[in-house]
């Protein structure tokens, strides 16, 4: 925003704006003054900008709708003789299930982004946070274990891991503390506020999830939301070198539980020597690295996996990478590389034309999160970082994982109707 502009004179947009109606921005304000920072995202004051609302980002859905049938497929695929296996000779137990939990993900998406305005988010982030930590709380009392962790609800027989909400709504009220005081963390006059309220106070709503999160216990899921809250915070205007300390300390913090606690300390000497556990996760990951080298350069064709035969353990959730890289081959494996990769930089792009701090963060965050669950799950499969339990987002099987993924694309669907012009 230029604020040497004439207050007395309006700039004419140069969008094409057919087909738009203007909506009224969000909370007013003073204009920002922005201390020297390496924010990406520069504080946008509502006063300075009209909203119009239009089509979604047409590019973003088609990618996400190439995502989630490739995934689906998949699905089927890597799962089908683990279902024969487990179900009476079912093949179809899992993907019957991951269809229905896509279909409704797909029609909350829709309505999402079309129904859902991105100030209804923002009055409502604290709430949904404190509900979240609510959920997270319950696990302890009344949730149920799989693999050793009590991460589980069951509500009306439907399970739900409040962990995975709980990705989605620290974004939203990060998102939403960094709107309402982009004026106090961007004054240069006052860098005493700008740390209580761009470092103190988002890594408080950081560290309660965590905390939770990693007494379940979930080493994975802490760490991806301690690095989502860092991305959001970094792209709010917390500059790199207050974000730096805490960063060093949650770093060294997580290392010491990783090392210290049985649990986790477990998944690393497996992680360096999985031959040491051929009856355990070590098979699982020397037979997932076994089906990544059969696949070669074209892998051996849709549906020809050898290692899904009992071999990977439930091939359909964490290690179905390894399995489609078995089926596809190496080119397969780079495509959906590519394919995450361009959504990753499509949604940075909508990040960067949404009309509001709130929005481009939310997106920031949401985005941000898609990408370190790829990373983090595709370096489990490979063996370059210790088995984390981590899904592949729109690929790995799961009933509440898939729902709350495609409702975030909603979101980010919905933030892509809205542009701004300044005044």
């Amino acid at each position: 925003m230029n604020n040497t502009q004439n207050n007395n004179s309006r700039q004419i947009p140069r969008q094409n704006l057919k087909n738009t109606k203007p909506v009224q921005s969000g909370n007013s304000g003073k204009p920002v003054q922005r201390r020297k920072t390496n924010m990406p995202i520069e504080p946008r004051s509502p006063e300075k900008i009209v909203r119009y609302k239009g089509s979604m980002d047409r590019t973003f859905l088609i990618l996400v709708l190439i995502l989630i049938c490739f995934g689906s497929v998949m699905v089927f695929s890597a799962s089908y003789a683990y279902s024969m296996a487990k179900n009476d000779g079912n093949g179809y137990a899992f993907i019957s299930k991951q269809i229905i939990n896509v279909l409704i993900g797909l029609v909350l998406m829709f309505v999402v982004s079309h129904v859902l305005d991105p100030h209804f988010l923002e009055r409502n982030a604290k709430r949904a946070y404190v509900i979240t930590c609510l959920l997270l709380l319950l696990v302890f009392i009344i949730g149920t274990v799989g693999g050793g962790a009590k991460r589980w609800l069951v509500i009306a027989g439907i399970s739900i891991q409040p962990s995975e909400i709980a990705k989605a709504t620290l974004v939203f009220v990060l998102a939403s503390h960094f709107q309402k005081n982009s004026e106090k963390i961007t004054n240069p006059k006052n860098t005493k506020e700008g740390i209580i309220y761009g470092l103190v106070h988002p890594l408080l709503y950081t560290g309660i999830v965590c905390g939770l999160v990693i007494l379940q216990p979930h080493l994975s899921g802490t760490i991806i939301l301690f690095l989502i809250g860092i991305a959001v915070m970094w792209a709010g205007g917390t500059s790199a070198k207050a974000i730096l300390i805490p960063g060093a300390v949650g770093g060294t913090l997580l290392t010491a539980v990783a090392l210290l606690v049985p649990y986790t300390k477990r998944r690393i000497d497996i992680w360096l020597h999985p031959e040491n556990d051929l009856t355990g996760d070590g098979w699982q990951t020397i037979q997932g690295l076994r089906a990544i080298g059969s696949g070669g350069l074209l892998g051996l064709g849709p549906a020809n996996s050898r290692q899904k035969h009992m071999y990977v353990s439930q091939p359909q959730n964490d290690f179905i990478f390894s399995i489609l890289c078995e089926e596809l081959g190496f080119i397969g494996a780079v495509a959906v590389i590519i394919l995450f990769i361009l959504l990753i930089i499509r949604g940075y792009q909508i990040a960067i034309k949404t009309p509001d701090t709130f929005s481009s963060l939310v997106v920031t965050g949401i985005i941000s999160k898609i990408g370190i669950q790829a990373a983090f799950n595709i370096g489990v499969v490979t063996n370059l970082i210790p088995n984390t339990g981590v899904s592949l987002p729109f690929f790995s099987y799961g009933g509440s994982s898939t729902i709350v993924l495609l409702v975030e694309m909603g979101v980010i669907l919905s933030i892509s109707r809205f542009s701004r012009q300044e005044r």
